[in-house]
């Protein structure tokens, strides 16, 4: 099989659609607005869409790994944006160095799980 693909982007839910939306926007990413219940949120090449739809398992089992070039500058950016303390429920957790690499996370509002990490 021959892949050429071009990019990859995951669909994930919300509890709230807004709370959510603002969050991202927050945090960088530009958002597309497709319709009233869905957007796109893209980073230079890199998107996913946010849906307005909650369904607790998935949600609680989405889990999102970003792939940085610096995990130290990109943990103190987030830091800066203090987004656990205007997101109820948002939560932000140090770097973890491990064997493969580095990594710190993010929850978002609605408990989605970012993972932003850098391979060794």
């Amino acid at each position: 099989m021959n892949h050429n693909i071009k990019s990859i982007r995951p669909f994930i839910g919300s509890k709230n659609f807004e709370i959510s939306r603002s969050f991202y926007r927050d945090l960088g990413f530009e958002e597309i607005v497709l319709d009233a219940k869905m957007s796109v949120f893209k980073a230079n090449e890199t998107a996913f869409y946010l849906q307005d739809a909650y369904v607790k398992d998935w949600i609680d089992n989405t889990m999102i790994f970003v792939e940085v070039d610096d995990v130290e500058r990109y943990y103190s950016e987030l830091l800066s944006l203090n987004l656990p303390q205007k997101y109820e429920g948002a939560k932000l957790t140090p770097i973890r160095y491990l064997d493969w690499g580095s990594e710190c996370f993010l929850h978002d509002p609605s408990g989605v799980l970012w993972h932003f990490g850098k391979f060794k």
